[in-house]
């Protein structure tokens, strides 16, 4: 009996969980300096859409998740599973939320605490192995094909589920502060389905149909607008009752690009919600959907001080007005920037973070 219990211990998941924990985090109260030079850099798996939270840096692995610190790039905590692969990752509300797989699913969920690294819940789930977590504000939303879930981040209860019609499938979702958005392919040549579900009740608000003649369609982003790219062109929608506000032309795809996998990034500052598509950023008037301006740049800006956001561009990250995009002020930074990241500011630190990287400048 004690030779079994040996063997059970050694192949339980207390053995196989390497956790660490920290003093929470003080951030400095500092802009970033007129010249930026990269601090550290640090690899990421299927990097998380959101990177930033509790004054930390979030990186995944294929057995678990890392929080660094910011000035330095160093790890500040971590929780790691040996005998379990990590599905995805996702920060919200002062956690960040890890999904498992130990078996053919995706069946385990943990929250840890952003600042700390302290377990705040754990759960059982039964996610396909391709689940794909998004949060915002009170919701974390696990998307598949076959369906989508909504968890509250902070209480751990299921709030609803909803599933595709007979015959159809979800070809993308998001979650933002209009709610849950799905993208619905059914089968023969019917177009596509856009629907927005109410982010807490599950309830379906609207419904919009998209000729898209057959090409593939990606969901750029959900908030005060819902943008739907389909070929060339950005398909704008107003949350409200799903009507179609003017459409936003892109440049084409390079020869060669799928477009099933070019980067889209899409987020909210104040009355604009900042697109980033195909080396540009828009910033589109929350109430008409159109441009206000638009600027080239290597990634989506970040939330700057006084109603300014700041732009990843060539060779600096540049401060300009959110009503206009005129430039305020900028910090030069050497290197070149990869295309697709998402910035974000933290004191006199700014972090850039793509699908396999996290740059931190200082």
């Amino acid at each position: 009996m004690a030779a079994v219990a040996v063997v059970l211990w050694r192949t339980s998941d207390v053995v196989a969980t390497s956790t660490t924990t920290a003093a929470a985090p003080t951030v400095p109260d500092a802009a970033p300096a007129d010249e930026l030079a990269p601090a550290w850099t640090a690899t990421t798996t299927d990097g998380p859409r959101r990177v930033v939270e509790g004054g930390r840096v979030l990186v995944t692995d294929e057995h678990g998740l890392a929080m660094l610190d910011a000035g330095t790039g160093t790890e500040a905590w971590h929780y790691r599973r040996s005998n379990a692969t990590l599905c995805d990752a996702t920060a919200v509300d002062g956690v960040v939320i890890a999904v498992f797989r130990t078996t053919g699913r995706c069946n385990e969920a943990v929250a840890l605490t952003a600042t700390t690294g302290e377990r705040d819940w754990y759960r059982n789930v039964r996610f396909r192995a391709d689940v794909d977590l998004a949060s915002t504000d009170q919701i974390l939303l696990a998307a598949s094909p076959t369906g989508v879930m909504t968890i509250d981040p902070t209480g751990n209860n299921t709030r609803w589920r909803y599933t595709p019609a007979t015959g159809c499938r979800f070809v993308g979702a998001d979650v933002g502060s209009s709610g849950v958005v799905v993208l619905q392919r059914c089968e023969g040549s019917a177009p596509l389905q856009v629907q927005l579900l109410d982010g807490f009740g599950g309830t379906v608000i609207w419904t919009r149909d998209l000729d898209t003649g057959g090409r593939t369609a990606r969901l750029a982003g959900v908030g005060r607008l819902v943008d739907v790219v389909v070929g060339d062109t950005v398909h704008v929608i107003d949350p409200d009752d799903g009507t179609l506000r003017e459409p936003l032309p892109l440049p084409a795809l390079a020869a060669g690009d799928d477009a099933r996998a070019e980067p889209l990034q899409q987020a909210e500052v104040g009355d604009v919600t900042l697109l980033w598509a195909r080396g540009t950023v828009w910033a589109l008037d929350q109430e008409t959907g159109r441009p206000r301006w638009s600027v080239p740049a290597t990634g989506l800006p970040a939330r700057g001080a006084d109603d300014a956001v700041v732009v990843p561009e060539d060779g600096a990250f540049v401060r300009r007005s959110l009503a206009d995009g005129t430039e305020l002020d900028r910090s030069t930074a050497a290197g070149t920037l990869p295309a697709g990241g998402r910035t974000a500011l933290l004191g006199p630190v700014v972090v850039y973070a793509t699908s396999d990287q996290v740059l931190g400048l200082r």
